[in-house]
């Protein structure tokens, strides 16, 4: 079993900032990479930022220079830093990791996370 807890969402006005965090527990013998997505109503589901486990990070070009994904390995847990929101930033926001089980090391699952408002409003 596995889990992801997010948390940080919000209500913040044009140009606030907000941070989310989201951290894995269970059977995670190692995690590969962890990234943000996010789905606004009536649209489809899209990478906001990754960031492997070596740390490498990729950015979709509208949150480029706004947004910095981070992660703590010892804690299992990946960060979006999120800064200048705009309204276009109000979505859903789900986090996503990609691990190895204890079960099978040679298998890499996927998992999302429930999901966490932002609002961007004035």
């Amino acid at each position: 079993q596995v889990q992801l807890v997010e948390s940080g969402g919000g209500l913040v006005q044009p140009g606030g900032s907000l941070r989310l965090s989201c951290a894995a527990s269970g059977s995670i013998l190692s995690i590969e990479d962890m990234g943000w997505y996010r789905q606004a109503p009536g649209k489809q589901r899209e990478l906001v930022a990754a960031i492997t486990s070596g740390g490498t990070t990729n950015y979709a070009d509208s949150v480029k220079g706004r947004f910095t994904i981070s992660r703590d390995n010892a804690k299992n847990t990946v960060y979006l830093q999120m800064n200048s929101l705009k309204p276009e930033d109000t979505a859903v926001y789900y986090c996503n990791v990609r691990f190895r089980p204890y079960s099978d090391v040679t298998r890499v699952d996927d998992y999302w996370g429930q999901g966490t408002q932002v609002t961007v409003s004035s």
